[in-house]
């Protein structure tokens, strides 16, 4: 299989779904993947968290492989320009009780390594937005990302306070961080989140620039306190609802805590019937 192949049926992978929603409204969804088309099973429970009754086999929307043999070449697609936006968006949407990981400031081989092996324990996708910097020294982690079907976001080059810096600075962080991404994971990113949540117009339109779509968080685990671990899975369990989207860390900082507490809500999750997956964004 050619490396164009590859990153063609990645695409197809993390492609195919619609962004809904007003620009500029708190609280804006995108759709997710194909899995929307399964809607949810008879007798579902119509309440959110790791105790309600699951609404179906988890097993059905993880993750499936990207590397194969025989399969028929696929039609290359034109990605829907992104719109500069005055807001980011905080929640998704999709059939059933979808969620979304997220996790940032990485790639760390501390911790990076762990979190790849419990997704993959589990089968499901999540996303990483990565630090440009921290992809320069490791870019075997990028391409792990690449090869487990996560999605990964820029989270820009040093990790500023974006809305102090001038808008060359600004530009510069985050274009740097898009072409180093492109070169380590074999894509460019599609979606971009400001260090601290501190957005202004100039993320927004220099994002839009490189084609990418700003995306917030509904669930701060407030891991970057250090937290314990059963701390930390609280909040996620406590959290869980449709169209929820989880903030974790995989560096900055001692992230042990975080990675053992991941390895307790995902199963939890997964066992109530929620499917994680990676936002999308829409094709032509």
């Amino acid at each position: 299989m050619t490396k164009d192949q590859m990153f063609t049926r990645r695409r197809l992978l993390l492609g195919g779904a619609a962004l809904l929603g007003a620009a500029g409204v708190a609280g804006t969804t995108a759709l997710l993947t194909g899995e929307e088309s399964a809607g949810p099973a008879r007798g579902a429970a119509t309440a959110a968290g790791p105790g309600a009754r699951p609404a179906f086999k988890p097993s059905t929307y993880r993750l499936q492989p990207i590397a194969g043999y025989g399969a028929p070449p696929v039609r290359r697609r034109t990605l829907v320009p992104a719109t500069v936006r005055s807001r980011p968006y905080l929640r998704v949407d999709g059939r059933g009780r979808t969620m979304v990981l997220t996790f940032d400031d990485g790639p760390d081989p501390r911790y990076t390594p762990d979190i790849l092996r419990i997704l993959r324990k589990h089968d499901v996708r999540a996303m990483f937005f990565v630090c440009g910097e921290m992809v320069d020294r490791h870019k075997d982690l990028l391409r792990a990302m690449a090869d487990d079907g996560h999605a990964v976001g820029n989270h820009t080059w040093s990790h500023p306070m974006l809305p102090n810096l001038s808008r060359s600075r600004i530009h510069a962080e985050m274009s740097r961080t898009s072409e180093i991404i492109d070169k380590a994971y074999g894509e460019p990113p599609l979606w971009f989140r400001a260090p601290y949540g501190a957005w202004n117009r100039a993320t927004f339109e220099f994002g839009a620039e490189l084609g990418m779509e700003p995306l917030a968080w509904t669930v701060d685990t407030l891991d970057w306190r250090a937290p314990a671990a059963a701390t930390i899975a609280d909040r996620v369990e406590k959290g869980a609802a449709p169209g929820v989207v989880v903030l974790s860390h995989d560096a900055g900082g001692d992230r042990s805590q975080s990675v053992r507490a991941l390895s307790t809500y995902l199963p939890e999750l997964l066992d109530s019937g929620y499917r994680i997956t990676v936002p999308q964004r829409r094709y032509a």
